[in-house]
C-alpha cells in the first residue's frame, strides 16, 4: 500500500462553507495522514478538476445545497476514472444509506464520529491502493503471460497445460510429439486419449488425487501413444499453474527410450539438483524450494528459517592455499554445513545449498529460537573446526545472516534481502557473528522502544531534562526588540541533544503533551524573569500543542508564573499550528481571550496552508501570523510563492496583523520578504538556534 507517511491523500472536497472543508483536512492531518486538498465551487470546476488532476478520493457533504449530493455523484461516476465516492454525514439512517449507495457511493463519514470517520476515509483510500497494485499487477501478469507463451512456443520441450484432464494449451513440440497439425486437432482432447489402455486406470487416480490439490510427484513414468496410436514410453512432470486465469497443471512430456534404466534416470536428475563441487543443492533448485516455502508461510501461516552464510576472509585464504584448491575449500565448508545440519536434511526438515560462490543456504521449517539455535550451531561448528586444505590448516569463521519467514515477510525477495543485509551485518562487526532478522522481534522491540521513551519523557519532566533552544525573530525595519523562539530539546545525556521530532508523536499518544507544554511555559518564564532582573529584556515565542488547548486551568497557571517571576504578559507570545485552531475554534477562542487579560497574545503558525486562512481570521484575531514555511521553498524563483506571501501579508495588515516569515534561506528572500511587507523573518540563513540568547538586535 502507498499510504505511507510521505504519500499524500488527493483529496476533493465539496462543502458549501470552507470552515466545514478545512475542519475535514484537520481531522485527517491531525491523525498522520497528509492531505492535498482541493475544493471546486462549481460543477463546471468540479468536473473539470476530475479530468485534468490526479484525484484519490471525493468527500461530500450530503447535505450541500452550492454542489448537491446528487450532482457530484454523476460527475464522479461519469468521470470514467477509479475515484470513490464518500458522503460526509453528521448521522444516517437507513433512508439515507440506501440512497448515497444508489448514487454510487462507496461509504459514508460520520462527522460526529471520528474515529469512524477516519476509519472510513483511510479504509476507502488503502481499497483504491490495492486496486490500483491489483492493476499494475495484471499488466504485469499479462505481460509475463505473453513473454512465457513465447517461451512456450519456441521450447524443445513438448509442454501442455491441462484444465480438468483436457487439454486447453499445447506448444509445437508437444503437437510433433503426437503427430498432431495444429493445436485445433488436440483442443479439449482428454489426456486420457493419449495414455496407453493398460496404464488408463492408473493415470486416472492421478488426475482425480490432483484435482483435489494433493501434490504431484517429481516424475510419473507411463506408456503413451500417438495420434497413429504408435506406443511409446514416456516420463511426465507436473507443476502447478495458471492460465489465463485458470488453475491448471503444466505437463512436460519426454520420450523414456526403453532401454534407459529408471533408476538411472532418477540419478540423472538428483544431478541436475545438485552442485557439483559441494553435492548440496545448486542455487536453481534451492530458490524452488524457497518458493514454496514462503508461499507456505503467506498461505498456512508456516514458518521457516532461512540462513546465509559466508566464510569471512575468504579471498585472503584463497590466496593462502591458492586457487588449484578453492574447490577443496567450498567442499570441506560443505561437510561442516552437513555435519550440522545432517538429520534435517534426512529427514525433509531442513535443505542446504551452495547459493553463490562462496556463499551457502540453509533453509529449515521452525520458529524464530529454532532458528536462532541453528544458526549458533553452525557458527560454533565452523569456529571450532580446523580445516585442513592444501597441504596446510587452519580455522575458518563465518558471517551468517538468516530471516524468519512468517506471514509479515512472506516474499522471496524480502526474504533474500534481509538474509543478505544479516550476513554483510555479520562481516561489518569483524565476522564470526550471527544476525536475524525476525518481524515478530520487531514489533516486539517497537514496543519496548515507545516504553522506554515513556518512561524518560516522564523522567526528563521530573528532573528537568528538558531543554531550551532559541532562534533570533528579526524585525525587517531594524526595530531594536530581542525576540526569539524557543525550542524544546531533550539532554541525551551524553552531551548531544534529541529534538522534538524524536518523541512528541510518543507523548501525544500516551497523553503528556499538556505536561510537556507546561514545563516549557514554566522555563521560558523564568528565563525572562531573569533576564528582566539582568537589564536585558526579550521577548519569546513559545508553541504549545492541541492539549493546552483544551487545558483550562493553563492561563491561570501561566498568570501564576508570570506573577511569580514578575515578568510582564506582553513578553510571551503562545504559538498554536492553523490546522489546530481550525478543528478547537472555540477552545482557541476562550484561550485566547483568557491569556489577552495577561497581555500574552497567540501566534497562529503555517499560516496560508489552508484551503481560506483568512476565513479563520473572522472568528479569530491573533497578534502574529507566521507564514507556512512551504513558501519560503526557493522563493527567489518562485513567482507564485512571491505574490501569496505579498497577499497574506497585506491582508495581515490590514487587519492589525503583525507578520513573520520563517525557514529564510538566503539574502535574494530577505529582500524580496521586505519589499512584500513582511514584518519579521527567522531562519538560519540570519542565526542558527541555539543555548543562548546572544543575538545582537541593534548592530
Amino acid at each position: 500500500m502507498a499510504t505511507g507517511k510521505d504519500t499524500a491523500l488527493r483529496l476533493m472536497l465539496v462543502a458549501d462553507l470552507v470552515n466545514e472543508a478545512e475542519a475535514m483536512v484537520s481531522r485527517l492531518r491531525n491523525a498522520g495522514t497528509a492531505v492535498r486538498p482541493l475544493r471546486p465551487e462549481s460543477l463546471d470546476e468540479l468536473t473539470q478538476m476530475l479530468a485534468q488532476q490526479p484525484v484519490d478520493m471525493v468527500l461530500a457533504d450530503h447535505a450541500a445545497t452550492l454542489l448537491p449530493f446528487e450532482q457530484v455523484a454523476k460527475a464522479v461516476m461519469g468521470c470514467g476514472r477509479d475515484v470513490p465516492l464518500l458522503a460526509a454525514l453528521d448521522g444516517v439512517n437507513d433512508d439515507i444509506l440506501e440512497s448515497v449507495t444508489a448514487l454510487g457511493a462507496q461509504a459514508v463519514a460520520l462527522r460526529d464520529r471520528p474515529q469512524q470517520f477516519l476509519k472510513v476515509v483511510h479504509a476507502e483510500w488503502q481499497a483504491l491502493e490495492s486496486r490500483r497494485s491489483q492493476r499494475r499487477l495484471e499488466a504485469q501478469m499479462r505481460e509475463t503471460q505473453r513473454r512465457c507463451d513465447m517461451l512456450i512456443d519456441s521450447s524443445r520441450e513438448p509442454i501442455a497445460y491441462i484444465h480438468e484432464g483436457m487439454h486447453i494449451r499445447a506448444n509445437q513440440a508437444y503437437l510433433e510429439m503426437f503427430g498432431f497439425d495444429a493445436f485445433e486437432d488436440i483442443e479439449g482432447m482428454s489426456l486420457l486419449d493419449l495414455v496407453a489402455p493398460g496404464d488408463v486406470t492408473a493415470f486416472k487416480a492421478l488426475l482425480k488425487s490432483l484435482s483435489k490439490g494433493e501434490d504431484a510427484p517429481p516424475r510419473y513414468e507411463l506408456t503413451a501413444h500417438d495420434a497413429e496410436g504408435n506406443e511409446f514410453p514416456a516420463v511426465m512432470e507436473f507443476t502447478a499453474a495458471q492460465y489465463q486465469g485458470e488453475a491448471c497443471q503444466q505437463v512436460i512430456f519426454r520420450h523414456q527410450a526403453a532401454e534407459v534404466d529408471p533408476e538411472l534416470a532418477r540419478e540423472v536428475e538428483e544431478l541436475r539438483q545438485r552442485d557439483q563441487t559441494t553435492g548440496l543443492l545448486n542455487r536453481p533448485t534451492f530458490l524452488r524450494i524457497l518458493e514454496d516455502a514462503v508461499g507456505d508461510a503467506g498461505q498456512h501461516r508456516a514458518q521457516y528459517g532461512l540462513l546465509l552464510l559466508e566464510p569471512d576472509n575468504y579471498q585472503r585464504i584463497l590466496q593462502e592455499i591458492g586457487l588449484d584448491c578453492a574447490d577443496d575449500l567450498l567442499a570441506g565448508i560443505s561437510e561442516c554445513l552437513q555435519q550440522v545440519v545432517g538429520e534435517r536434511l534426512a529427514d525433509g526438515s531442513a535443505h542446504a545449498a551452495r547459493f553463490s560462490e562462496h556463499s551457502f543456504a540453509v533453509l529449515a521449517s521452525g520458529d524464530h529460537a529454532h532458528t536462532t539455535a541453528l544458526a549458533e550451531q553452525l557458527r560454533e561448528a565452523f569456529a571450532a573446526r580446523v580445516f585442513e586444505v592444501g597441504g596446510s590448516s587452519s580455522t575458518i569463521t563465518v558471517s551468517i545472516g538468516g530471516v524468519q519467514i512468517g506471514e509479515k515477510i512472506a516474499s522471496v525477495t524480502q526474504v533474500l534481502a534481509k538474509a543478505s543485509q544479516g550476513v554483510q551485518s555479520s562481516a561489518g562487526v569483524g565476522g564470526n557473528h550471527v544476525e536475524l532478522f525476525d518481524p515478530s522481534a520487531v514489533d516486539r522491540a517497537e514496543e519496548e522502544r515507545i516504553q522506554a521513551w515513556v518512561e524518560r519523557l516522564r523522567d526528563a519532566l521530573a528532573n528537568d531534562r528538558f531543554l531550551l533552544h532559541f532562534q533570533p525573530i528579526i524585525h525587517l525595519l531594524g526595530e531594536p526588540r530581542a525576540m526569539y523562539e524557543t525550542y524544546l530539546r531533550l539532554d541525551s545525556g551524553n552531551g548531544e541533544t534529541i529534538t522534538p521530532a524524536s518523541f512528541m508523536h510518543i507523548a501525544e499518544e500516551h497523553g503528556l503533551l499538556g505536561q510537556i507544554d507546561r514545563w516549557v511555559i514554566a522555563r521560558a518564564i523564568a528565563m525572562l524573569g531573569e533576564r528582566i532582573r539582568a537589564g536585558k529584556p526579550v521577548t519569546l515565542l513559545v508553541k504549545v500543542t492541541q492539549a493546552s488547548l483544551l487545558d483550562g486551568g493553563l492561563p491561570g497557571f501561566i498568570g501564576e508564573r508570570l506573577a511569580a517571576h514578575g515578568v510582564p504578559g506582553d513578553a510571551l507570545l503562545l504559538q498554536v499550528p492553523e490546522s489546530k485552531v481550525f478543528i478547537n475554534l472555540r477552545a482557541t477562542q476562550d484561550f485566547t481571550a483568557a491569556i489577552g487579560t495577561l497581555g500574552c497574545k497567540l501566534v497562529l503558525e503555517q499560516f496560508g496552508a489552508g484551503l481560506d486562512s483568512f476565513q479563520l481570521l473572522t472568528h479569530l484575531t491573533p497578534g502574529f501570523v507566521k507564514i507556512d514555511r512551504s513558501f519560503m521553498d526557493d522563493l527567489a524563483k518562485n513567482q507564485a510563492n512571491q505574490h501569496r506571501v505579498k497577499d497574506l501579508a497585506r491582508k495581515a495588515r490590514d487587519l492589525g496583523i503583525q507578520s513573520i516569515a520563517e525557514f529564510v534561506q538566503d539574502a535574494a528572500s530577505m529582500s524580496i520578504l521586505f519589499s512584500q511587507g513582511i514584518d519579521y523573518v527567522e531562519g538560519n540563513f540570519l542565526a542558527i538556534a541555539g543555548p543562548d540568547m546572544n543575538y545582537e538586535f541593534d548592530a
